[in-house]
């Protein structure tokens, strides 16, 4: 049983981006994408659009700093002070190299913050060992929703 990954991307570049990258990865975790703040609080919350989503949390939330509606730090924070959401492991996966966005991140909670590289290869290789980390060796926290593997 496998736990879908939450992307949490704007960028119509990054996004296509970071799927190649976690498909050569070979993961068979389902992506679920959403392209702002909001759309990842009503995923998570299972609310709006998401109300009828099955019960659990993602594997992991791969979440971009600067979002439209909510930014990645408010997401951060409501993943972090909801008691149902606060155990998912999160990176902030975002081109900002700022003292203060990495120090604020970590303040919040955030598991990993992981600067894009702006080389493809190196970006599809960060990409690659993120997803194979926490959506495969990782041991998720209980209540964490579970898909079952597809068969190839």
């Amino acid at each position: 049983m496998l736990k879908p990954i939450l992307l949490v991307e704007d960028d119509p570049r990054d996004l296509e981006l970071t799927l190649v990258a976690l498909e050569r990865s070979q993961l068979a975790n389902e992506v679920v994408i959403v392209r702002d703040g909001e759309a990842a609080l009503d995923y998570l919350g299972r609310s709006g659009e998401y109300a009828d989503r099955a019960e659990g949390n993602p594997a992991v939330i791969l979440l971009d700093l600067k979002l439209p509606k909510v930014n990645g730090l408010e997401v951060l924070q409501t993943v972090r002070t909801t008691d149902p959401l606060r155990s998912i492991p999160v990176v902030m996966l975002t081109s900002s190299h700022e003292e203060t966005d990495v120090l604020r991140s970590y303040q919040l909670g955030v598991n990993a913050y992981v600067v894009k590289p702006v080389e493809f290869k190196q970006f599809v290789e960060a990409i690659a060992d993120l997803g194979i980390f926490w959506a495969v060796l990782n041991e998720p926290p209980p209540g964490s929703l579970r898909t079952r593997r597809r068969h190839e």
